[in-house]
């Protein structure tokens, strides 16, 4: 067998072993083999031969005999992938991609204890206030509107807990510094999915925020743009949580 016909069996027998693997992804309970061999239009003595194969290296568990799932080894493997994704990194394209849509500054931010931290921004270099949302910087929960998806995450029980413990301090007269005051926001920003800071942190500057998920659900990280009050537009709403949504996509999460 020459070099060229090695080659191009081995290529064959990779893409035999996706096709498995495809066909395997599609059930809940272990399959046949049968079942696996029609799906993936192989001969079942041939399927039989690759998921032995498989099995050895725990890419497929054989439950009983001629029935076949997908193996631990891919979890490990998912875990690994998992852990080498950088939200900033898979964020970025999209946070220039808004940004050059709207023309204002798009940021990045996700939570430490009671403050949200800003990872990642894209400048509109127009600002005319001092704007907060430096890559670094940070900020109370309950005057940003990063910090009100967390809020909402954590639940009543939660919220009340975090405004006993840091007494909602107030930043401008539009702060939210009573309790029934934030739960009211945050349940508005339970309803529409987005979050809003109307001049909370800082006078002059607002903002629109929507959550980024992670492939189990969990929120990691808001997606905002702020800007100056007078060029603030909250049509803006829908594209920000389009993007954020998109930024969920590329780190693995699938809604349901």
């Amino acid at each position: 067998m020459t070099a060229q016909q090695e080659s191009k069996n081995s290529i064959q027998v990779i893409e035999r072993m996706m096709k498995l693997l495809g066909v395997l992804a599609h059930y809940h309970d272990p399959v046949s083999l049968k079942l696996l061999a029609g799906e993936a239009g192989l001969h079942p003595s041939t399927a039989h031969r690759i998921l032995a194969a498989m099995a050895a290296s725990g890419f497929v568990e054989r439950t009983e005999p001629g029935a076949y799932r997908l193996g631990i080894r891919l979890l490990e493997l998912g875990n690994i992938v998992k852990s080498r994704i950088n939200i900033r990194e898979a964020a970025l394209p999209f946070m220039e991609k808004l940004h050059a849509r709207i023309g204002e500054s798009v940021n990045l931010g996700v939570r430490h204890d009671d403050e949200i931290i800003y990872v990642e921004r894209t400048s509109s270099g127009r600002s005319s206030v001092r704007v907060v949302h430096l890559v670094g910087a940070r900020a109370p929960l309950h005057v940003t509107a990063v910090g009100k998806l967390f809020l909402v995450a954590d639940g009543p029980d939660k919220v009340r807990d975090y405004a006993k413990r840091t007494g909602l301090p107030g930043f401008t007269p539009t702060s939210l510094i009573t309790l029934p005051a934030l739960e009211k926001e945050l349940e508005r920003v339970r309803r529409h999915g987005v979050a809003f800071d109307n001049e909370e942190i800082e006078l002059g500057l607002r903002c629109i925020a929507a959550p980024v998920r992670d492939d189990s659900g969990e929120l990691v990280a808001g997606l905002s743009v702020s800007a100056p009050a007078d060029r603030y537009n909250p049509d803006w709403a829908p594209l920000v949580k389009g993007v954020a949504d998109e930024i969920s996509h590329a780190i693995g999460y699938v809604k349901k």
